[in-house]
């Protein structure tokens, strides 16, 4: 089997309100959809979504990187992931998105080829994943009702962001504790807003609000001031950007910075680099979780399927879904009981787009 087409496509959704975090505001879900076929019929999609601040990519990175891409590709085995990577690799740094819209693509196809969903490839563990939903930054009292509301959605588990103004935030972590109760599962992600004596200072503030964890509270660098907070604070340290692919996992391990791991397909080049990331993190006995950018169903699928598939993935950060309205172009996927992921049966994605 060989490559014959890679063809793209950028989209442009607008949320429902802008996504606010400590690095900036979010207004729009961009993407770049991508499909690549082959001389047997078979066919798969991707998704690129860039972070500027992140993956360091743009939509015109993206798509100026995937017309190289698609010259490299043509005549190439989709099944050959391994050596495609490689390939790609070599032809050019850094472009992670670029590169997780190739790979997902390619495990489409894989899943079709092998007549088996995505999650079923990558492991089988199970089919279903449970999701936490985020609270962008805002005044603490619109994010306590926020919050309210997403619990009577069905959402069990709540993200927080903070990062912005410590006072506001421990004031909205303060009212959001007294909205939703005790049962409700909190954690804080503060995307490398706070140097280490703003995080103890926010974990000792938070102490009474039952907070489980701070995802990426220092800077991405920052890998010995995470391993002192894991020594002073009584709070799980969860890395996100710090870590892009195995070698961040590693030296992360080495340094002891990190109670659990948040995967990125748009951070790490996709599932193949991704599935390393976890086996690392599993045989240091660390744990992950599957994280997203503001993505369509096709990248949330691929993640989602990664969870499931994954018994040391045991939480998921997958709710951009809940940001706009359902983009009527991209069909299956998954469907969405309270704050459960379920997913299809169908092979590959299991996901069908008008393109």
């Amino acid at each position: 089997m060989k490559i014959t087409d890679l063809k793209f496509e950028k989209i442009k959704i607008k949320l429902k309100k802008p996504f606010v975090i400590s690095r900036g505001a979010t207004e729009y879900c961009e993407s770049v959809l991508v499909k690549i076929t082959t001389d047997e019929g078979y066919y798969g999609f991707g998704e690129a979504t860039p972070s500027r601040s992140v993956t360091g990519e743009s939509i015109d990175s993206v798509t100026f990187v995937l017309k190289t891409f698609k010259e490299i590709l043509i005549g190439q085995d989709p099944l050959a992931i391994e050596r495609i990577h490689y390939i790609l690799n070599k032809a050019i740094a850094g472009n992670t998105a670029a590169k997780a819209a190739v790979d997902i693509a390619l495990y489409d196809i894989k899943g079709k080829v092998m007549q088996e969903p995505l999650y079923k490839l990558l492991g089988g563990f199970e089919n279903k994943v449970q999701t936490d939903i985020t609270i962008g930054i805002g005044a603490p009292q619109e994010m306590a009702n926020e919050a309210k509301e997403m619990v009577a959605r069905g959402f069990n588990i709540l993200k927080i962001k903070t990062g912005i103004d410590l006072k506001n935030d421990v004031e909205a972590i303060r009212l959001i504790r007294k909205s939703v109760g005790d049962n409700v599962r909190l954690k804080i992600d503060a995307n490398q807003g706070w140097n280490v004596h703003d995080t103890l200072t926010a974990i000792k503030m938070m102490e009474n609000y039952n907070v489980e964890a701070v995802e990426q509270p220092l800077a991405d660098w920052d890998f010995d001031g995470s391993a002192l907070l894991r020594k002073k604070a009584d709070m799980k340290i969860i890395l996100d950007e710090s870590i892009h692919n195995a070698h961040d996992a590693i030296h992360a391990m080495k340094k002891d910075s990190a109670d659990m791991i948040n995967i990125k397909l748009m951070k790490s080049g996709g599932l193949y680099e991704a599935e390393k990331i976890d086996a690392i993190a599993e045989s240091a006995g660390i744990n992950c979780m599957v994280g997203c950018m503001v993505e369509t169903k096709v990248a949330l699928t691929a993640g989602a399927s990664l969870v499931a598939a994954k018994r040391n993935i045991t939480d998921a950060d997958l709710d951009s879904f809940m940001y706009y309205e359902e983009f009527e172009g991209i069909k299956g996927g998954f469907e969405v009981k309270g704050d459960t992921i379920i997913l299809s049966d169908k092979p590959g994605l299991g996901i069908e787009i008008n393109m």
